[in-house]
């Protein structure tokens, strides 16, 4: 290992048990700019949506409609960017590291902060995230790709299935594919299935084209997985359903987290009941 990829490693490891206030620190100070998968294991992180507040109550309405992909954790007063019940201590406007801004149904720029952006009208979505799921996969003894290879991150991808609309909100739902061992499948699907809020069970495990996905080297977002030998391709429902939304959609404006680069919260990850 070179001494860049040495210190990177040695500063994401000292990030997995760290507070969840000392990662939105680092995040916000500039210390870290990369995705947060492994940091604060045992909490939620967020995927952000942040809309104007005339869209605000659709918005809610399509993450209701569509909680596989968009269950809900924490919503904002208008023009207050601190999440009250996810992260008291938190600021949406610089505690993601990079953000994606949408105009009109297309993606303009990608920022660092908010704080040029932020307006008294909007309304900040937080979601859950599957990599929240991170340290009850490795209590569980199971070597997902991105928890194992430092380069590895789940591919995403526009499915066939399409959302529940609400109001101005419609689209796709986007799936994140994880490759899965055989002998793990079972498993993986009974854990994932008690964590409602951080999407759940798999929507879909096995041919991708049955979920109109012709090429898994194709991805809409992320990194292409390969399937090894003696592994599934299973399908989770992905926070990015929102950007997929935002660009169906076309309204004049949503900001969004950049993928992978999730808000981290104080909220301690539960099975559902």
């Amino acid at each position: 290992m070179n001494a860049p990829a040495q210190a990177a490693a040695v500063t994401r490891a000292a990030f997995e048990h760290a507070a969840p206030r000392e990662v939105r620190r680092a995040i916000r100070e500039g210390a870290w700019s990369a995705n947060t998968k492994r940091f604060a294991l045992g909490h939620h992180q967020a995927n952000v949506t942040i809309v104007p507040e005339r869209h605000a109550f659709d918005f809610m309405r399509f993450c209701m409609r569509n909680p596989k992909a968009l269950p809900l954790l924490d919503v904002t007063d208008p023009g207050d960017p601190v999440p009250r019940h996810a992260a008291p201590d938190g600021d949406v406007r610089t505690d993601c590291g990079e953000y994606c801004v949408l105009r009109e149904g297309r993606l303009v720029e990608r920022v660092r902060d908010l704080h040029a952006l932020w307006r008294d009208d909007h309304v900040a979505f937080f979601t859950g995230c599957n990599l929240s799921l991170d340290r009850a996969m490795l209590e569980a003894g199971i070597p997902l790709p991105h928890l194992v290879d430092e380069q590895a991150f789940p591919g995403q991808f526009r499915a066939s299935i399409a959302c529940r609309p609400a109001g101005v909100f419609r689209g796709p739902l986007v799936v994140s594919l994880r490759p899965i061992r055989d002998d793990l499948l079972v498993p993986v699907i009974e854990l994932t299935s008690r964590y409602a809020l951080c999407h759940g069970a798999p929507v879909h495990v096995g041919d991708p084209a049955a979920i109109g996905i012709a090429d898994l080297a194709k991805v809409d977002w992320g990194r292409p997985n390969t399937i090894p030998a003696g592994h599934t391709p299973v399908f989770w429902a992905c926070g990015i359903t929102a950007q997929a939304a935002a660009l169906a959609c076309g309204i004049p404006e949503i900001i969004t987290h950049a993928p992978g680069r999730m808000f981290v919260t104080d909220l301690v990850v539960t099975p559902s009941h």
